[in-house]
């Protein structure tokens, strides 16, 4: 069974977070639906929508945070003494990125990994024109 936790609400909705892929996300709740089921609640599963994929890359080269930041300034927002990390936000596909200096990217706010990959793209030549050498 897929490892995955779930929030469950009493208007019904449940959230299912950590699932390592889409097919067992949807496996997770599916699971906990039966588990509330056998618990005598009278529920059937609907609706099941993928809303927040996180991913991570490790591009393997650093990255000047301040200068992306003043070039890209009205899509980031860098303030080191309060995170660590650059806050890009990708206007298409809609997602938010996490690029830390040492070329660790987290991409969040994914519907699909076809996002994911889209996004990669895009920010992929940025990222190596702000390359530290």
């Amino acid at each position: 069974p897929p490892r995955c936790t779930a929030l469950i609400f009493r208007t019904g909705k449940i959230i299912c977070t950590g699932a390592r892929t889409e097919k067992d996300s949807n496996l997770g709740a599916r699971k906990f639906c039966r588990i509330l089921q056998k618990l005598g609640y009278k529920i059937k599963f609907s609706d099941f929508k993928i809303q927040n994929i996180i991913a991570t890359v490790d591009l393997r080269f650093p990255i000047r945070l301040e200068n992306l930041n003043q070039i890209h300034g009205q899509f980031s927002s860098y303030e080191p003494e309060l995170f660590p990390g650059l806050i890009y936000r990708m206007v298409k596909p809609r997602m938010v990125l996490l690029i830390f200096v040492n070329g660790k990217v987290v991409f969040t706010g994914a519907k699909s990994q076809a996002d994911i990959t889209e996004c990669l793209e895009t920010i992929y030549p940025i990222l190596q024109s702000f390359r530290k050498n």
